[in-house]
């Protein structure tokens, strides 16, 4: 019999499961208290369970515990990249990146990514399989447990826009979020939460019935359907319209501030006039555009925009009301956008 996933398990599954093997309900806390707040990786090493109910527990789960195959840090800012090796020998990346306010970790969601965004690195090896709920959360227990001799540290934050779109992969990324809030677990808030997405409409409008308080983030990257249909695939299917109406909705259902991320592109979107189209289609959404000047990305012929274009197209946005900030790049030296280091592994095993 396949063992169970532990981790990928709410508190009243494992409880209910506990229940059955015929031990008694407070095993399950036990185990929350060592897999999500001491981190422990065997049942062996736990301390308050006998070495026959760690072989008991061991032939009934497996903890998922990916493999570090890199660290790279940047002498820059400190922000740190992971290339990380999961159970079944696929790779996937994670970031912690250092804020004042505190930690943030940016997590993959799935191995590869079928949405085709040009721009994006991740995509470039195609889509290979979602993430279990316990993979995506074992991302943020890595990171921790490299940290554990520093005192006070803590992952306050989570992003979810590394490798994958969150919304294909959409009953795990639910299950993964429950699991990160659960209080007898890592307890990160919701409020705390950001959830990006190219724009899978239905995705949209279902977890928008979910009610839960995360930001959501839209990877807007062009002010209309041309442009954007030409370096983003998932907008033949869902235009510009339907999903910035889906925004609307979402908005109504859940009283949250949307956040817009916008890539700037030399030549392509970085215009005055680009960033006065955006601006009126965002008009009455409740927002906050992100604007991120490109990663130059080796297979692609895009440049990063003029610190000139930059300026202004802020300017423009926030002179038409829309509130606008160029996000500050983080870890510049290690390549710390997401599928440049899986793909230079790939590449390197070719």
């Amino acid at each position: 019999m396949d063992r169970k996933d532990i981790k990928s398990m709410t508190y009243e599954e494992l409880e209910a499961d506990i229940i059955e093997m015929g031990l008694p309900k407070f095993r399950a806390g036990q185990l929350y208290r060592q897999l999500f707040q001491k981190l422990k990786t065997s049942f062996f090493d736990m301390s308050d369970i006998s070495a026959s109910l760690a072989q008991t527990l061991s032939e009934r789960y497996v903890i998922t515990a990916p493999e570090i195959i890199s660290k790279l840090v940047s002498k820059i800012d400190g922000t740190e990249k992971y290339l990380l090796c999961m159970s079944d020998g696929n790779m996937i990346e994670t970031v912690l990146m250092r804020y004042e306010h505190g930690n943030t970790v940016c997590v993959s969601t799935q191995v590869g990514c079928r949405m085709g965004c040009a721009f994006c690195a991740s995509t470039k090896n195609g889509f290979v399989r979602s993430l279990e709920p316990s993979e995506i959360l074992s991302q943020i227990e890595t990171v921790t447990r490299e940290h554990m001799s520093e005192e006070g540290f803590r992952v306050s934050n989570i992003v979810l826009m590394g490798i994958g779109e969150p919304l294909d992969n959409y009953d795990n990324v639910i299950k993964f979020l429950n699991l990160v809030n659960d209080k007898r677990g890592l307890e990160i808030g919701y409020r705390h939460i950001s959830l990006s997405t190219c724009g899978v409409v239905p995705g949209i409008m279902k977890l928008a019935k979910e009610e839960l308080p995360i930001t959501l983030s839209i990877s807007l990257h062009a002010p209309n359907d041309k442009i954007r249909s030409e370096n983003m695939p998932i907008n033949r299917k869902y235009n510009i319209e339907e999903l910035l109406s889906a925004c609307r909705e979402y908005q109504k259902i859940c009283g949250r501030r949307i956040s817009f991320e916008y890539a700037l592109i030399d030549g392509v979107n970085d215009s005055v006039e680009h960033a006065k189209e955006l601006a009126k289609r965002l008009k009455g959404i409740m927002c906050h555009v992100n604007l991120i000047p490109v990663n130059t990305i080796k297979e692609k012929n895009f440049k990063k925009s003029t610190k000139n274009s930059i300026n202004l197209f802020t300017k423009t946005l926030n002179d038409s009301k829309i509130n606008a900030t160029v996000r500050r790049k983080l870890g510049s030296d290690i390549d710390a956008a997401c599928g440049q280091l899986r793909n230079d592994h790939i590449k390197t095993n070719e």
